[in-house]
């Protein structure tokens, strides 16, 4: 069986490590023929809140990056488009599958996948390595990594695989063969016209003023920027319960 050589290195950014409650902030990607990249994916998603500090600080990914991009469902199929049916290929792969599949399911999309994961090929023949992460993969095999972007992320995965295919293909073929990617998920219902109003009326008397389709807090109820529209129902609940637990004493609904 010989080892695949086509396949869409992929790679994203989030605001955390949660596929349940946090967001796609970018998403690259790197279709590879015959083992050679040839042609790239690249951009930034719209999470729809503001980001948080460590995520600022890890990626350097701003606010002022994200604000004005498309939201996933735009992005998502753009990047669908690009990747076909291609296996996928990253580091650590279910983590970015499982984001991309609850995307798609809430874009009411179908979204199942075979695909590759560099760090059990790592785990497989280079056990005795410190770390499999893939910065020190990347240290230990010189490969230039600007870590922490989407498409250089995706770029680097891609040599790994080539390198670990080089050196270890011949040893053993099972690991690089593509396996179907499983993360059940359910869709997320949008935000209801009453919590809307709710919010909304939360929002007045906590005096959060408005600016433009963003909210932006003047008093310290929330540490984000958000787009309500775009909440879901179970995040506009978590939301609200927020507010209320934190500001009803302070500023008590008339």
């Amino acid at each position: 069986m010989g080892i695949p050589m086509n396949y869409v290195a992929l790679d994203i950014e989030t605001t955390g490590l949660n596929p349940r409650y946090d967001k796609i902030i970018e998403i690259g990607a790197v279709r590879v023929r015959d083992g050679k990249a040839e042609d790239t994916f690249s951009s930034f998603v719209n999470p729809a809140k503001s980001l948080p500090t460590r995520i600022i600080e890890l990626t350097g990914i701003q606010d002022a990056d994200v604000c004005k991009a498309p939201y996933i469902d735009e992005v998502l199929d753009a990047f669908l488009t690009f990747a076909g049916d291609d296996v996928l290929l990253e580091h650590n792969l279910i983590f970015d599958y499982s984001f991309v599949k609850k995307a798609a399911v809430n874009c009411k999309k179908s979204y199942e996948r075979t695909g590759i994961d560099t760090l059990k090929i790592a785990k497989c023949f280079l056990g005795d390595l410190e770390s499999r992460s893939l910065g020190f993969l990347c240290e230990y095999f010189q490969i230039a990594l600007d870590a922490h972007r989407a498409l250089n992320d995706a770029i680097a995965a891609h040599t790994l695989y080539q390198i670990l295919a080089q050196k270890y293909g011949n040893v053993e073929t099972k690991p690089f063969q593509p396996r179907q990617l499983v993360y059940n998920v359910r869709k997320e219902n949008p935000i209801t016209p009453k919590q809307l109003e709710l919010l909304l009326k939360l929002i007045v008397q906590y005096h959060l003023q408005r600016e433009g389709y963003l909210l932006s807090p003047v008093v310290n109820v929330t540490e984000d920027t958000i787009d309500l529209q775009k909440l879901s129902k179970n995040e506009a609940s978590r939301l609200i319960d927020k507010l209320l637990s934190n500001f009803r004493r302070s500023y008590p609904l008339r």
